[in-house]
């Protein structure tokens, strides 16, 4: 194979890797991140303190406990009643209890959608959780904590609707297909990139060129989280829209904006390295003049024979 040649197919092979870099760091960041219950309700803990978390929570508590009110005096509460129901819904989100049922009702929400994603055959079905025990364990703590009529709290066996049907079967394959390219696209990635470094016809190029793209590529993953924000943020309806959804957003995608800044790190780091390996490297050893202008001139002619004998 010519030179050209083999340039060619490294150039081609290099863009490749580039490309899969960045779909590789986003396809393990969602099979052992989001997917993962331990780390998705560690990653969320946090947010039970976010103003706007506990602010959208407490207007959620506050309307379910105003119906509860409701359904127990056949009618509607006043507006004084509604407004110490909220103030009360507020002080509740910055309780230990609140931080608690926080956890647990995340816990109990990613486990039942993670088993509806693994499971075919729960294709064209809801996915639904009862949330009573996170209630009947909430309200333990705070008859635990002296709270007047917490002994009173009513803990319903409801099914709540998690993701509807045609929502949980799409995800169910896209989920499929992630569990596939968390595996194939690292390892096509890394052959892609030692393959064209190989059959490059200058190698130190090809690995400055691989740091290049791989950089290039975090950039851009980078770049697609911010505007994923953006969208996933707009298109949130009702009570979880604003800042709220931005702080679990930002919660869920930490590791991987960590992980989009390294690749632009490692890819500059490789670069730099190689280009200054080929700049300032070892120089090529130069073979010295035939002739000097100062030293003396090599003889021409026959060295003569250097006497045998001995001086009497």
């Amino acid at each position: 194979m010519s030179p050209r040649s083999r340039s060619a197919l490294s150039a081609v092979l290099i863009a490749l890797a580039s490309l899969l870099a960045p779909c590789a760091t986003l396809a393990g960041w969602a099979m052992h991140g989001p997917a993962d219950t331990g780390r998705y309700v560690a990653a969320v803990a946090p947010l039970a303190d976010d103003p706007a978390v506990r602010d959208a929570a407490a207007d959620t508590l506050g309307a379910g406990f105003a119906g509860f009110v409701d359904e127990a005096t056949a009618g509607p509460v006043n507006g004084a009643v509604r407004l110490f129901v909220r103030d009360a819904a507020r002080s509740f989100t910055r309780t230990e209890a609140f931080h608690e049922g926080w956890d647990a009702a995340n816990r109990t929400v990613h486990a039942a959608v993670l088993r509806a994603l693994r499971d075919d055959r729960a294709a064209g079905h809801a996915v639904t959780v009862d949330l009573a025990p996170v209630t009947e364990r909430v309200r333990d703590r705070l008859a635990e904590d002296h709270v007047p009529f917490a002994r009173r709290i009513p803990v319903r066996h409801t099914a709540v609707t998690v993701l509807p049907a045609h929502e949980a079967d799409r995800l169910r394959k896209g989920y499929q297909v992630l569990d596939v390219a968390a595996f194939w696209l690292p390892l096509a990635a890394v052959v892609f990139a030692v393959t064209g470094i190989a059959v490059a016809a200058c190698r130190r190029r090809a690995v400055t060129a691989a740091g290049i793209g791989t950089a290039l590529g975090g950039a851009l993953l980078a770049l697609a989280v911010l505007v994923g924000r953006r969208l996933t943020v707009a298109e949130l309806p009702g009570p979880v829209d604003g800042p709220a959804a931005g702080a679990v957003y930002d919660a869920l995608t930490e590791t991987l904006r960590t992980a989009s800044w390294l690749l632009v790190a490692l890819g500059l780091t490789v670069a730099l390295a190689s280009w200054l390996t080929g700049r300032y490297g070892r120089p090529a050893r130069r073979r010295p003049p035939a002739n000097t202008a100062t030293g003396p001139a090599e003889p021409t002619g026959p060295t003569p024979p250097r006497p045998t004998g001995t001086r009497l």
